[in-house]
This record gives C-alpha cells, sequence and structure tokens, in this order.
C-alpha cells in the first residue's frame, strides 16, 4: 500500500509541476477535462497524499529504532 501512495503522489506531484511550468495538466489531457476518470484519478491522488501524511508522523520515530 505505501507504494502504490507513493507512486500516486509522485504522479500528482509530476502533474502539478507541468501545470505550474508549462500550464499543462496531464491527466485532463489523457483522460479528458473532468471526465469521471481523470475525477477518479484526482480523488486516488488525493487520497494518497492524505495516506502518506503517516510518513511524517511514524519515519523519525521508524528511523530512531
Amino acid at each position: 500500500m505505501d507504494k502504490l501512495a507513493l507512486i500516486l503522489v509522485i504522479i500528482g506531484a509530476l502533474n502539478w509541476g507541468l501545470i505550474g511550468l508549462f500550464n499543462f495538466d496531464l491527466v485532463a489531457t489523457l483522460f479528458g477535462d473532468m471526465s469521471l476518470v481523470s475525477r477518479i484519478v484526482y480523488a486516488l491522488v488525493g487520497l494518497a497524499g492524505i495516506y502518506s501524511l503517516k510518513f511524517l508522523v511514524t519515519g523519525d520515530r521508524e528511523r530512531s529504532s
């Protein structure tokens, strides 16, 4: 589950980087502007980001153990 979340967070980060640098939304280009599939991708990326917050809390404890 951690790797899947990381992959989705990376996809989201790359997409936001493309939007910021080139005003190019890769997800919308691939799946349609706010189509059902693109909304699912956006939702999954958002959920992966929320899931990844656990690394902020548990990351330091695991390294010090």
